[in-house]
């Protein structure tokens, strides 16, 4: 059985058909996932979407690349999203250099106030980064109490070197169907070179469907099987060995 770390029910191309999506997820051995939120209403529609389905938990947060639209009762809304029994963690947050939406100023300013509140509620980020590799690892860095910060690093593209100081931090690396990709040999090399347990996997459903169906939108939870098919072999391993190693990671990170 499978745990898709990573997921946008809320997207209005999967949560107009979130039990049909749900119930295939299931049918394709995808057993639990997490539904991540990316501003107020996608995060309280996943919170609710969470409380649907006992397979489904959430993460609320704001995204960097919109972070510039929203206020401090935005993110009172957030840390009271936060308190839902079905919440496990706090994100998407991050940094994002690729689109120029939100001032790398502000995005600094809101991917801290997103960490703060993940050590005061003892949970998990989920972390996003997009062209500022060095960037995000050293803002980490400077964050981590007692040289500790609990977290996911969410759809990995980064390097070796960038995911190992990621794992002396203690967090995860989790990957998306872009490392099935042809041509990414290189993404798969850094795969391989993370430890089993620190390894996880994820659709980021709508997007990034994976190899065999690159070509088929949108992207969706029961799709998992086949990145962690092409992971399973990258490692060497059974895809059964491969999922039951993935979803006890996840089942670690997020307390579930």
């Amino acid at each position: 059985m499978y745990f898709d770390t990573h997921c946008h029910l809320d997207n209005q191309q999967l949560s107009n058909a979130v039990e049909d999506v749900v119930d295939r997820a299931t049918l394709a051995g995808v057993s639990q996932m997490t539904a991540i939120g990316t501003d107020v209403k996608t995060s309280r529609r996943c919170v609710e979407i969470a409380a649907q389905f006992e397979q489904v938990y959430a993460a609320v947060g704001i995204h960097p690349t919109v972070c510039q639209n929203f206020a401090e009762d935005d993110w009172n809304l957030i840390v009271e999203l936060s308190q839902h029994p079905q919440v496990v963690a706090i994100g998407e947050t991050g940094l994002d250099l690729h689109w120029d939406t939100s001032t790398f100023e502000v995005q600094k300013q809101w991917f801290q106030r997103h960490i703060d509140l993940s050590f005061q509620n003892e949970m998990p980020l989920v972390i996003h980064m997009r062209d500022c590799e060095l960037e995000i690892v050293e803002m980490l860095e400077k964050s981590a109490i007692d040289g500790r910060i609990n977290g996911i690093m969410h759809s990995f593209t980064g390097s070796v070197e960038s995911a190992q100081r990621c794992l002396a931090l203690g967090m995860y690396i989790s990957f998306a169907g872009m490392v099935t990709f042809k041509k990414s040999d290189d993404l798969r090399a850094v795969a391989a070179a993370i430890p089993d347990d620190r390894l996880l996997i994820e659709t980021d459903a709508p997007y990034l469907s994976p190899h065999p169906l690159r070509s088929k939108r949108p992207n969706e939870p029961s799709y998992l099987i086949h990145t962690a098919a092409c992971l399973a072999d990258v490692k060497n391993i059974s895809p059964e060995a491969f999922g039951m190693i993935t979803t006890e990671n996840a089942r670690r990170v997020f307390g579930c």
